[in-house]
């Protein structure tokens, strides 16, 4: 009996040490600025296209990198959110198929991400949201009803929280998760992950208080985010909204989609400029 109660007490301990591992080091578990590294690799105009480099300042104070790619024929805007690993060079393909589309794009990199200052928090991703809004509605002068805000996977989040605070033309949720918390339980559901939680990333809760057409991508092939957070998503969001099912991984479903991604892309934001 003592041999197994210490055992027990040695399980305990290495699962309250794995526990206070996961709360301690929940950023280096979200956020990836460095694979691929911090240097951009390339430019818009490596592909062609002309593009103007954007220094942005947050509300705090912090120094953001984003690019605006104008497009001479544009219809509209659209405000861009990378995923949690890499930055904004490394979103070139995504790009030239939004200004394939005839329209503008604006992407920035969240400060500790690229060439933007700071250290990543989730509220300071918040902030660098709304400080690429109001570069384009104040200093770009584009009307909200202009632009649409388009997430990819984490990026996802910071695009349905802005979209729940102004009235975009449309918000586009790609590859996207409901919560930190719901997604952390599926990945380690051993784990009380919804206690240990510091951060929320509520997309589902921010999709459903939106007041502007909502389009979910998400593919049955995804291997990091399942399938059914893309559906929860869009069961949450508000009527009007469409479902895009995409084909191919987390990473490369929009390109192994082929025409039906772009068309069905198209055919939204389109549908909604005004």
């Amino acid at each position: 009996m003592s041999i197994i109660f210490k055992l027990l007490i040695y399980l305990s301990g290495a699962y309250a040490l794995l526990c206070i591992y996961v709360y301690f080091m929940q950023s280096s578990l979200i956020f990836y600025p460095d694979i691929a590294g911090r240097e951009l690799v390339t430019t818009p105009e490596m592909i062609g296209l002309a593009y103007q480099d954007i220094e942005l300042h947050t509300e705090d104070n912090i120094k953001l990198h984003g690019w605006f790619i104008p497009n001479k024929n544009a219809k509209g805007t659209v405000l861009f959110f990378h995923g949690n690993a890499g930055n904004i060079s490394h979103r070139l393909d995504s790009i030239d198929i939004f200004h394939r589309m005839d329209l503008n794009v604006f992407i920035i990199d969240y400060r500790g991400y690229g060439q933007s200052e700071g250290d990543i928090t989730e509220n300071g991703t918040y902030q660098d949201a709304e400080a690429a809004w109001k570069y384009l509605t104040h200093t770009q002068g584009i009307s909200d009803n202009k632009i649409i805000i388009f997430g990819q996977s984490l990026g996802a989040s910071i695009a349905g929280w802005l979209a729940s605070r102004h009235t975009p033309a449309a918000l586009i949720i790609e590859s996207g998760f409901t919560s930190v918390p719901a997604m952390g339980q599926r990945l380690y559901p051993f784990l009380p992950v919804r206690w240990l939680a510091r951060y929320q990333y509520n997309t589902k809760q921010y999709v459903s208080a939106v007041a502007c057409p909502v389009m979910v991508a998400h593919s049955k092939d995804d291997e990091i985010i399942p399938y059914d957070e893309g559906r929860e998503i869009f069961d949450a969001a508000p009527e009007p909204k469409r479902f895009l099912e995409m084909r191919g991984g987390h990473n490369d479903g929009f390109m192994v989609s082929g025409s039906d991604y772009t068309e069905g892309l198209k055919s939204f934001i389109h549908g909604n400029m005004k």
